[in-house]
């Protein structure tokens, strides 16, 4: 499936480059922009970001349970995920100015 239409990215290249990137160390950070350099390309709209992001928690939480062998001791990624997306939406104070934030 593609992924990134403006680079025609698939959702498999994006795939194998997370599992290529977890070989190396499987306790590594894997962001948007790696999974661009990797493929020698650049975000152009973003608008598959959130995607990418997507899989790489499936791809990661996947190789961590492979890797781990007993599913029972890990923590479920995508859950704790969704949550810390909730929580960034609908709670915490907005980091906008206020009205009133000029001197008078």
């Amino acid at each position: 499936m593609l992924i990134c239409q403006c680079n025609l990215i698939s959702n498999t290249d994006i795939e194998d480059i997370v599992v290529s990137i977890l070989d190396e160390d499987p306790w590594q950070l894997v962001v948007p922009a790696r999974i661009y350099r990797e493929l020698g390309k650049r975000g152009q709209c973003c608008g598959c970001v959130p995607n990418i992001v997507d899989i790489i928690g499936k791809v990661t939480e996947t190789y961590h349970l492979k890797l781990a062998g007993n599913a029972a001791n890990l923590v479920d990624v995508r859950s704790r995920m969704k949550n810390l997306r909730k929580s960034s939406r609908n709670g915490g104070e907005s980091e906008r100015r206020r009205k009133d934030h000029r001197a008078a």
